[in-house]
């Protein structure tokens, strides 16, 4: 009693000590989640600016309201993300060029917007009237809040044209960069040399060291920037039937082929009860017995299930074949039927004409126009049918004419009925002329398909309970044992491959033949988790995934073992010419061929576009050096592509000057047509980007 009246006392103490320790948890989990630390407010910041928390949660939910098909959530934040890091990039640019939107240039912008410039509200004898425009908004006010959001957009917008015609006015090709291009396509030179390639020695000869490919990868920052990157190996315990499931429902299946006799409870007496077989009512046995139901459509024959379309085509009606397998099914199908002439392939040349809906009519004419030529049409496939072909390509207004006509195989009711209605009552190889709501239609029938209708009794063979709890209980068992032993040894054990380790980024969610698991890239990248962590993932309609965090890679240089299959081949070569051209001693050719073990060559007529040198490869340098040092020079050792080489030019051949260089202007155009996409990746290649959405649970 004195204890009880002690903690009494002391109760308002004890609440006080409980409460403070809840809160110093709830408060260090939060600082540890990055809750309170100074950047939670925003998402990332892009050359000092930040991008704010709130904001781009909105537009990420408006993204995936949006509905767009197949778009998954961390898509949805990519796609904001990219948007806002290019819009931060550029606003900075239009700041620094003092580039300005002004009312009419946004104006513009809502006019070529199709929801506003095309909205007959604000439109006056079928254009765009301002004045309209701004009258709608002045009436409803509660519509101004939408006007801003979009006038936001359209001032970017606006912003952007007038950059981006900056741009492309800066990619202006001269007069003289043309005559450039042509003196690289016309000029020819002609040279000896001498060619020690590279392939001559052997690469194992040639040993490249760690150090050495983190060298060359320092002196070429940019080229080999990586961001951080996980890497994680895993097993997966797929969630799948055992052998005892699948004949269980093999069992089943074939249970229901013949009548049986079942004690009725109810009754206290045996009943006899129909099999598929006999079965009184065939679509109600299959509706009461199969996981598919009952489909009461004819199918073709090629739309059967290859392996065993031959078998159930020509099943007589009543018969019964299988069981088979289809996918993930244990099946037997009963033939209900065939029936002549279900799908249909057909050719056409359409004419149009005037007032019809045909988006790509290839002239203009009237009714009666098309009539008289469709008629012309007519006579000439019916005298020689093998025309037909050629003269869809060349006469309908159709996109099916890129095919000669060809519309393939349909079933009745999907062309319009005058269509349908004659290709379906008419024989292959009727041709004939029918008129539509699009014109006039000369047609060939082509093929018909006869079909099957089955009732098929489909089971899945899926896990059984007691099977998923066993590999639910594999699964687990795996985990532990992997948190304290060798993740390769447990898995040897285990039977389980070990699937390769995948290399993901923070915002990756595909992972390997798993599909999209963004949970396990989140978990890979999680403060709390280290280097040799094991942690089971239980993954709808796939199993379970145990993944290890084999390897923590660092923002900066690439790793070494990535960089190596690109590096090291350039390396090896670097290292083989200096070996190469130590041998290449003599004052002439000859000699110089002597001392490598190689015989003189004659290049002719190449040019710097064309620097194909024959027995070597494309060597630009080599043929750009010819063209410099003069006739009948000897070169230094020249490192190129496939080897090392010595040339002497022995002819210059200038091509004749040219009036004008238009042409080799416009070649030089269309090569740089594209330039003003690089604009953006070129300033983010340039840019300090701190991407924080990992710390908002991204």
């Amino acid at each position: 009693m004195a204890v009880l009246q002690k903690i009494r006392q002391r109760s308002l103490l004890l609440i006080l000590v409980i409460g403070f320790s809840l809160l110093a948890f709830i408060v260090q989990d939060l600082y540890r989640k990055g809750g309170f630390s100074e950047t939670s407010k925003y998402v990332g910041t892009v050359n000092g600016k930040d991008i704010a928390f709130e904001d781009f949660r909105v537009k990420v939910s408006n993204v995936e309201k949006s509905g767009q098909q197949g778009m998954t959530p961390t898509q949805a934040v990519n796609r904001v993300w990219d948007q806002e890091v290019s819009i931060a990039l550029l606003s900075a640019e239009f700041d620094k060029l003092g580039i300005r939107s002004c009312e009419k240039s946004i104006l513009e912008i809502f006019k070529a917007d199709q929801s506003i410039g095309q909205n007959p509200a604000f439109q006056t004898n079928g254009a765009f009237d301002v004045a309209k425009f701004k009258e709608y908004f002045k009436s409803n006010p509660e519509q101004a809040q939408l006007l801003k959001d979009r006038e936001k957009d359209a001032d970017l917008n606006a912003k952007y044209q007038a950059y981006n015609t900056l741009v492309k006015g800066g990619m202006y090709t001269t007069e003289s960069e043309g005559k450039l291009k042509y003196k690289m396509e016309a000029n020819k030179v002609n040279f000896d040399y001498v060619a020690v390639l590279y392939s001559s020695i052997k690469d194992a000869d040639i040993k490249i060291a760690d150090a050495e490919i983190t060298e060359y990868m320092k002196k070429n920052e940019k080229k080999y920037k990586a961001e951080e990157t996980r890497e994680v190996e895993y097993v997966l315990i797929q969630d799948k039937a055992s052998a005892e499931d699948e004949n269980e429902v093999k069992t089943n299946v074939n249970g229901l082929l013949n009548q049986r006799v079942v004690y009725n409870q109810t009754s206290g007496k045996n009943d006899t009860i129909p099999g598929f077989i006999g079965a009184a009512n065939t679509i109600e046995f299959v509706n009461a017995n199969s996981d598919t139901p009952y489909d009461s459509t004819y199918v073709a024959k090629k739309d059967l299930p290859a392996d065993v379309a031959e078998a159930l085509f020509n099943l007589p009606q009543g018969e019964i074949y299988g069981p088979y397998m289809k996918g993930d099914y244990y099946c037997v199908s009963k033939s209900m039927g065939k029936k002549v002439g279900v799908n249909a392939k057909a050719s056409h040349i359409l004419i149009s004409y005037e007032g019809t809906k045909v988006p790509n009519k290839k002239e203009k004419r009237t009714k009666e126009q098309a009539k008289a030529k469709a008629e012309q049409l007519l006579a000439q496939v019916q005298a020689n049918p093998s025309s037909f072909m050629m003269l869809a390509m060349m006469n309908s207004d159709d996109s099916s004419a890129q095919q000669g006509g060809d519309l393939g195989y349909f079933s009745q009711g999907q062309m319009v009925k005058p269509f349908s209605d004659f290709v379906f009552s008419n024989p292959i190889g009727k041709i004939g002329l029918v008129e539509t709501d699009f014109g006039f239609h000369i047609i060939n029938v082509t093929d018909k398909q006869d079909a099957v209708r089955l009732a098929t009794i489909a089971q899945k063979i899926e896990p059984s309970e007691t099977t998923s709890d066993k590999l639910y209980t594999q699964a687990v068992k795996f985990e532990m044992d992997a948190n304290e032993k060798d993740f390769e040894k447990v898995a040897k054990a285990a039977k389980l491959p070990l699937n390769p380790s995948v290399k993901v980024k923070a915002m990756d969610e595909s992972f390997g033949a798993t599909g999209n698991q963004r949970q396990i890239v989140r978990w890979a990248f999680d403060k709390e988790t280290n280097v040799g962590d094991v942690k089971r993932f239980e993954v709808v309609n796939l199993g379970n995934v145990i993944a290890k965090l084999k390897k923590v890679n660092e923002k900066g240089l690439m790793a070494i073992e990535d960089a190596r299959p690109s590096v090291e081949p350039l390396l090896k070569n670097k290292k083989k010419a200096a070996l190469i051209t130590a041998k290449m001693k003599g004052s002439s050719l000859d000699a110089i061929a002597k001392a490598s073990g190689v015989t003189v060559q004659q290049a002719v007529d190449l040019t710097v576009e064309n620097a194909n040198i024959p027995n070597a490869g494309f060597e630009r340098r080599v043929v750009g050096t010819a063209f410099a040092i003069g006739v009948n020079k000897v070169s230094a050792p020249i490192e190129g592509t496939s080897g090392v080489y010595v040339i002497k030019p022995t002819l210059v051949t200038k091509a004749p000057v040219l009036p004008k260089y238009t042409d080799y202007v416009a070649k030089v155009n269309s090569q740089v047509a594209g330039y003003a996409g690089r604009v953006i990746p070129a300033l983010k290649e340039e840019a300090e980007i701190e991407d924080n959405r990992t710390k908002f649970n991204y």
